[in-house]
Order: structure tokens, then sequence, then C-alpha cells
């Protein structure tokens, strides 16, 4: 287990930057003629809300890297002993697959919606079909959820860190994402937002 866990995790986070960030993002370039990273670079909060997500991405790949080089010191350091078993980690396991399989979906379903960061250029279809019938953040919620299984399968305070400052970047960016939308599409939105929850509807 422990040797499937070392390589497990850094190919598994390279899959999912590649299909999710890097493929996604160039085919929906090309079918829009723009980059759809539209994160300013100046120095308002949105922007350093974009550079600290950058930050935290190639900091979790350097770790990711760091478990497959030298797995024993990395897992002797910090390292949350009460949740190191084996049905978690198989749990946790189960979960990123599945995660990187719902945050495919979603952005498929997004089609040419899809961007990292508001695109105030280019007004984006609302999309309230598919995954965002039962979550108006698919997306976000996928990428939670990773970040959560990769947590239960290496149990350490920096995954755990990892986790709790990637999901609270995310919180922030989900309500900046929603003041926007809101302005754009007005009623619409309000109505979808009140059929549907931020996160995951529960009933």
């Amino acid at each position: 287990m422990t040797d499937f866990i070392r390589l497990f995790i850094p190919s598994y986070f390279v899959l999912f930057f590649v299909i999710t960030f890097l493929g996604v993002s160039l085919n929906v370039a090309r079918r829009i003629g723009k980059n759809p990273g539209v994160f300013p670079k100046d120095d308002s909060a949105y922007a350093f809300i974009g550079r600290y997500f950058k930050i935290i991405l190639l900091a979790l790949f350097i770790y990711t890297i760091l478990i497959a080089w030298i797995p024993d010191q990395i897992r002797q350091s910090f390292t949350i002993e009460f949740l190191t078993v084996q049905a978690i980690q198989y749990g946790g396991i189960v979960l990123m697959i599945l995660a990187l399989i719902w945050t495919v979906t979603a952005q498929l379903q997004m089609k040419d919606s899809w961007r990292i960061g508001i695109d105030h250029e280019m007004k984006t279809t609302l999309i309230t079909h598919g995954l965002f019938r039962v979550s108006r953040n698919p997306i976000f919620l996928g990428m939670t959820v990773s970040l959560l299984g990769f947590f239960l399968v290496f149990p350490t305070l920096i995954a755990l860190i990892f986790l709790l400052t990637g999901s609270l970047l995310m919180q922030i960016q989900i309500r900046l994402e929603e003041e926007y939308l809101l302005q754009i599409h007005g009623q619409i939105y309000l109505t979808y937002k009140k059929r549907v929850a931020r996160m995951l509807n529960l009933y």
C-alpha cells in the first residue's frame, strides 16, 4: 500500500492538472479565441486571491513530488497517526478518483463558459444543467473533495493545511463569482441560486 500511495499521489495530481487545467483550458481557448485564465495581474484583492491559488498549486505539486522522492521522511513529518488506517486510505483513493471524474464532467458541461477567474470582457452562458442541477459550483466541489481524499490517503498536518487553505480560497472565489453572476444574469441567477445549493443539494 505504501509504494502504491507514493506513486499514486503525484501521478494523480499531475493527471488532474493536465486534464482539468491545461487540457480543458487549451480546448476552450481554441474555441473562444482567448485564454480562459482571466485572473487580473494588478494589486487588487481579487488578483491577490489568484496569486495565492497559483502558490498553493505550486506548493502542492512540490509536496507530491517529495512524497514520491522521499516518502519516509515526508510521512514522518507531522503525520496524524490515528488516521493512518488502510480502510481510510482506500476511501481517500476512491474520493480522489470520483472527484477527478466529477470535475472533468462539470467542465465538459460548462463548454465555452469555463473560466479560471471572472471574465469581465466576455459574457458567458449561465450553466444550469447536468451536475449544475445539484451544485452551483461542482468544479470547486470536485477540487475540495480531491484535497479531502488526498488528506485521507496521506494524513499529515501539511496535507490538512492544503485542504483548509484551498477550501478557504475556493469559498472566497465562489462568493466573488456569485456577485458577478448576479450582476450579469440578474433574476435568472437569483432563481437558480434559490433552487440549487452552493456546494451540493442534500435533498
